[in-house]
């Protein structure tokens, strides 16, 4: 009689073939949009700077120091936010979204596609070890004038932080602009030149040993701040195993972080674990962790940094007030501006010219009417009636005082009245000395 049990007493364990969540892409798909960001927040007028009037530029309104509100509720809102971004993530700003850190792992991900494997660029003293099959002059020249066409794309974005997009469109087909700056080729070459040199050579040495932010960025970091956890209760699973120490591009090993290390919290490692531990139908050795990491060689200093529950409780109001005074500065903004200033060549007792001056703060056209009141007919002379606007900018017009007016003094105002209804007044108080009646 056979002894084989039945088939369904057989036990039967079933293995998912499924791969573990990959962080790789869900990575490249944030630094992509934040590159795509990056050049929106130009292009739409959410941000810039006007370097001829010397102004930053917010949703296409010119925003002057006397527009408190704007400055200083976005300032609030964007200290706190990165505090508590910070102080919540750690680093993970430079492995999620810095471009530096994106463009240079785009140069690897070409390097070694051209050169192979092994051809790291580091600035550390290693020899370059480029694969003996692709070392010919053709990869060298294609991998070179792809460092060289993505310097000369992403050179542009910071042109967009200072000219409206049709005046970059006209820089790059070549077209004449009058508001273009003479010196802006020039200006543009020594980007190019800063992008080649930092994608080609510097790359990673750059995150690893001269990056001044994310020193920044560890001053806000607490004993609870995002970090690689790894678990020593299953180190025998990874005995004589370096692949994530070999994933990571910036050489550390995952399983021994510090405090104040150069971990970015990208999860290459943690992606590395886990495929090598899915062949096993086993979960990966390291993961990200939000708790309360233990107390390692910086120990002593984490009971000084603060919690993050207690950094939430003071970031996010400030947020929110910081929000509260950017929306009242927009809701209150004034479109127009009016002044009126002395205009005499030679400074005197008596005044006989001012200068009045009106801006417009939006990127629109406008025309605005200008009349003074308080003064008798045919004692003074108004340069012109009417400021025209193409544009944002400044229009002076010029007042004439005659002689015909009486000794004392004289009390005028000059009203100003846009089309779209704004309207406002300046107050001038003109005095006429004994002997010009």
């Amino acid at each position: 009689m056979s002894s084989t049990p039945p088939l369904d007493e057989i036990p039967i364990s079933v293995v998912s073939n499924k791969s573990p969540s990959k962080l790789h892409w869900r990575r490249r798909t944030v630094q992509l949009m934040v590159l795509v960001i990056a050049m929106l927040i130009p292009l739409t007028g959410l941000l810039r700077i006007d370097p001829i009037a010397g102004a930053f530029v917010v949703l296409d309104r010119q925003v002057w120091w006397s527009d408190f509100f704007i400055i200083f509720g976005l300032w609030l809102v964007l200290a706190s936010g990165l505090v508590l971004m910070y102080s919540f993530a750690g680093t993970a700003f430079c492995g999620w979204a810095c471009p530096q850190n994106t463009l240079s792992e785009l140069a690897n991900k070409w390097t070694y596609k051209l050169l192979g494997r092994r051809a790291d660029v580091s600035l550390a003293g290693e020899k370059m070890k480029v694969a003996t099959s692709k070392n010919r002059v053709v990869n060298w020249l294609l991998l070179g004038l792809i460092i060289l066409a993505a310097a000369m794309v992403f050179s542009l974005i910071p042109l967009l932080y200072f000219y409206p997009p049709d005046v970059v469109w006209s820089f790059i087909t070549l077209h004449p602009d009058e508001r273009l700056a003479a010196s802006l080729h020039y200006i543009y070459t020594i980007f190019v030149i800063i992008f080649f040199v930092d994608i080609a050579f510097i790359r990673h040495f750059w995150c690893r040993f001269m990056c001044v932010y994310k020193i920044w960025q560890h001053g806000f970091r607490t004993s609870q701040s995002l970090y690689v956890a790894y678990d020593k209760t299953r180190a025998d699973a990874c005995e004589k195993c370096n692949y994530c120490v070999t994933s990571c591009f910036l050489g550390l090993d995952p399983r021994d972080t510090d405090m104040y290390d150069s971990c970015i919290n990208c999860g290459e490692c943690i992606d590395a674990c886990n495929e090598l531990q899915a062949k096993k139908s086993e979960p990966g050795l390291l993961a990200f962790s939000l708790g309360e990491r233990e107390q390692g060689r910086s120990g002593w200093l984490l009971g000084r940094l603060g919690s993050l529950s207690t950094r939430m409780k003071w970031t996010i109001p400030f947020s929110l007030l910081g929000l509260g005074m950017f929306v009242w500065g927009l809701v209150n903004y004034e479109y127009y501006h009016l002044a009126v200033y002395r205009a005499d060549k030679e400074f005197s007792a008596s005044i006989e010219n001012y200068r009045i001056r009106v801006s417009n703060k939006l990127y629109h056209d406008a025309s605005l009417s200008i009349k003074v009141e308080g003064l008798p007919e045919g004692s003074y002379e108004l340069s012109t009636d009417t400021a025209n606007f193409d544009t944002a900018g400044r229009v002076d017009l010029e007042l004439h005082i005659n002689e015909t007016l009486t000794q004392g003094l004289h009390r005028f105002l000059v009203k100003v009245q846009s089309a779209d209804g704004w309207k406002d007044s300046y107050r001038v108080q003109h005095f006429v000395e004994k002997g010009r009646s």
